[in-house]
């Protein structure tokens, strides 16, 4: 009988990372079956979606709860299919507080559950370790610091490596890039990134203007390269151009192509996320940034374990590019900070090297490696508990 894997991927990145797991898991077992929760990428290599991934998708703790019922109803009827059904496994891509209910009712019906992506247990909220215990058979870790502390509590895991250092190359082509968005070789570009969530264009969005007025006031020559995930991103940076008079400045709006954009760049403006560990990837100098509604940033920064909430600083374990959050976060500090690196080349190059290196370290083959450790659980059928 062909092993049967029912799984959950929540938003793009995660349809994207189970669509890699589920082609390098049928490298090794043509027949399984995949099905449960996912985007386009996963049916595109054979996944049976009872529900779309997109319907996952929530903005903001406000919009969680107005849905709570419907994707509870969502999660509910999955759990009693998977029951039924008896799968070889069950694994949750990312979407931690979807899957982690779910995985834990799995497991205790006697079926392995995995989690690929560790919540970031290290930075906050590092409480919800006993829960994961009580939840997970497996869990896949992007970075290589996270399997210790399961280890320590427990829980098995496996370091997999990170997708996207697997993707990007070790030694970017800055003129490649600028010849495809048409930017001049010799230009001065600053990437500026101010996030793809609507929230995080909205609370970034003036005072990154703010920074680039700064710098073109100091670099006439400068160019802003602005990626913008979705129109209404767009939209956003647009009016907070023209509330700032700011529609002279020598920006240039991208529909996506922050790989490019950040490629390109001479120094890069970030919103702390995963766009931070992608310039890294690329190699390049950076600030870092972030700004949100005060009680909520009160109340992460007491939660916090960790000095940094940049994923360059955390993964090198060192101040290695400055972070302005809150209310440091202003258009001077920001721009002065980009200027320390606009003014440094050999600071530049030894954080080129520095990069390197956490490369090498997260280049781990991230889909093979995972679909190894989920294969033992496919070679033999779980014994049915209770329900």
């Amino acid at each position: 009988m062909a092993p049967r894997i029912a799984m959950v991927a929540g938003e793009a990145s995660g349809d994207l990372l189970a669509s890699h797991l589920i082609r390098a898991v049928k490298q090794h077992v043509p027949d399984a079956v995949f099905y449960g929760i996912g985007g386009p990428k996963m049916q595109a290599e054979g996944f049976e979606a009872r529900w779309q991934s997109e319907r996952l998708a929530v903005h903001g703790y406000v919009d969680a709860l107005k849905r709570y019922r419907e994707l509870s109803g969502i999660r509910k009827k999955l759990l009693a299919e998977i029951r039924r059904d008896r799968p070889d496994a069950f694994i949750g891509v990312d979407a931690p507080d979807f899957n982690l209910w779910l995985e834990g009712r799995v497991k205790d019906s006697g079926i392995p559950s995995i989690h690929f992506v560790s919540p970031s247990i290290w930075a906050w909220r590092g409480g919800r370790i006993k829960m994961i215990a009580r939840s997970v058979s497996r869990m896949l870790c992007l970075f290589p610091f996270e399997a210790p502390i399961y280890d320590k509590a427990g829980v098995p895991a496996t370091y997999v490596g990170h997708p996207l250092a697997d993707v990007f190359p070790l030694k970017p082509d800055r003129a490649a890039a600028r010849e495809r968005l048409n930017v001049s070789p010799d230009a001065k570009v600053i990437a500026v990134l101010p996030g793809s969530r609507q929230s995080e264009v909205r609370n970034l969005a003036d005072t990154f203007i703010g920074a680039a007025a700064i710098l073109s006031q100091r670099h006439p020559d400068a160019v802003f390269l602005v990626p913008l995930a979705t129109r209404e991103t767009r939209t956003l940076f647009e009016e907070a151009l023209r509330l700032n008079n700011a529609r002279e400045l020598p920006i240039r709006m991208l529909f996506g192509h922050s790989v490019d954009a950040m490629t390109a760049a001479d120094v890069v403006l970030v919103a702390s996320g995963t766009a931070s560990l992608e310039a890294a990837l690329l190699k390049r100098p950076m600030v870092i940034s972030y700004r949100m509604g005060g009680w909520q940033y009160r109340l992460m920064k007491r939660m916090a374990y960790l000095p940094w909430v940049g994923l360059p600083n955390i993964l090198c374990n060192e101040s290695l590019v400055a972070e302005l959050l809150q209310d440091d976060a202003t258009p001077v500090r920001l721009a002065d900070a980009l200027d320390r690196w606009l003014l440094d080349p050999a600071g530049c190059e030894a954080l080129a090297e520095r990069f390197t290196e956490l490369h090498l370290t997260l280049r781990q083959d991230t889909a093979d490696k995972a679909a190894a450790a989920i294969l033992p659980y496919l070679q033999h059928k779980p014994q049915v508990g209770h329900v």
